[in-house]
């Protein structure tokens, strides 16, 4: 089969950076659905784990984790699809990515895909989504069904991949005030069409502009970018009993004393702790991205793709790299077909 990995870890201009190989098609056994690669998307995770360091593969390692393709073949074990259900889902960071034509999946984190989406389309959604569910719903216990409603949600940047879902989400689904950080005129209008009740500029102090808005404090904050460098200034912006997620590894050691006087909740989401070790719930990621492919197909939510790079190959593959490695990307990159 085809696939795009690479055996050093170089800078993304290295030619040898991702390279197109011909690899051994995988046998499904156990759980695992054997899918047949259509589209793909492109996050920050890929090049994280792309990143220059000392290190040689003996055999190719393959990234990517958002994969809609098509069933091909079951494992023994399978309960949840057959062969020629369409579906999408973000894989394991354990295991070889999607960036391949055929794909093996455990069906517990495998979702039907949206019926009224394209390949493509559906591709951009899955790890951004299980993020953000993950992120709000369980790590910060906001209600689905809108017992939470009219609470402020905080989202710093908010135009990327997971703010882009996040935001509708907490809108449609939690019915919250939805803030949004966002600095360039594109992003700006990109949040509000997806349903940001305000936007503020993540350049610019937070508590001045929220101050301005006539929020003072918010009552949750979605942390999406550098953990860092944001920290300190959430503090002074949350609620008392508030909660705080944050989804971005930090560098150094975090001083989480000033969140102390207001009792507040920090968590970290990382939508791949349930694959990593198989945790009992495994299988709420195929409920949730089933539940969200309702909620597309009922025109409740829309794809973040913003991006389609043509081909699955090495060459757009780091053109996709590049874009994410800039900084500044508007909701999801997406490559389809090889």
């Amino acid at each position: 089969m085809k696939a795009v990995g690479l055996y050093r870890y170089l800078p993304i201009d290295d030619p040898e950076s991702f390279l197109d190989l011909e690899l051994d098609t995988p046998k499904a056994g156990g759980r695992d659905l054997l899918v047949e690669v259509k589209a793909i998307s492109v996050n920050p995770v890929d090049a994280k784990r792309r990143a220059p360091k000392d290190l040689v593969e003996k055999t190719p390692r393959v990234l990517g984790w958002d994969v809609a393709g098509v069933v091909k073949a079951v494992g023994p074990q399978v309960s949840l699809f057959k062969p020629g259900d369409a579906v999408y889902y973000a894989g394991s960071i354990t295991r070889p990515g999607g960036n391949s034509e055929f794909h093996l999946v455990d069906e517990r984190i495998v979702g039907r895909k949206p019926a009224k989406l394209s390949f493509a389309e559906a591709a951009a959604l899955p790890l951004t989504t299980i993020t953000a569910w993950e992120g709000m719903f369980d790590r910060m216990g906001i209600s689905k069904t809108g017992a939470d409603a009219g609470k402020t949600l905080l989202i710093i940047a908010g135009a990327g991949g997971v703010g882009s879902i996040a935001i509708q989400l907490a809108k449609k689904l939690a019915g919250l005030t939805v803030v949004a950080t966002a600095s360039r005129p594109e992003s700006v209008a990109w949040v509000r069409v997806l349903g940001a009740n305000q936007v503020i500029d993540h350049n610019q102090d937070l508590a001045p502009q929220l101050e301005a808005l006539g929020m003072k404090e918010v009552d949750y904050i979605f942390c999406l970018n550098n953990t860092d460098r944001w920290l300190p200034a959430l503090a002074p912006v949350i609620k008392p009993l508030g909660k705080i997620c944050t989804i971005v590894s930090a560098l150094k050691p975090l001083d989480l004393t000033p969140l102390m006087g207001k009792s507040t909740t920090i968590a970290w989401e990382f939508m791949f702790t349930r694959s990593s070790f198989r945790t009992p719930d495994m299988i709420e990621q195929h409920r949730l991205l089933d539940a969200t492919a309702a909620l597309i197909d009922a025109g409740t939510l829309k794809t973040t793709l913003t991006t389609h790079l043509g081909k699955i190959n090495a060459a757009n593959l780091k053109r996709a790299h590049k874009l994410i490695e800039a900084g500044h990307t508007l909701g999801k990159i997406v490559l389809e077909g090889f």
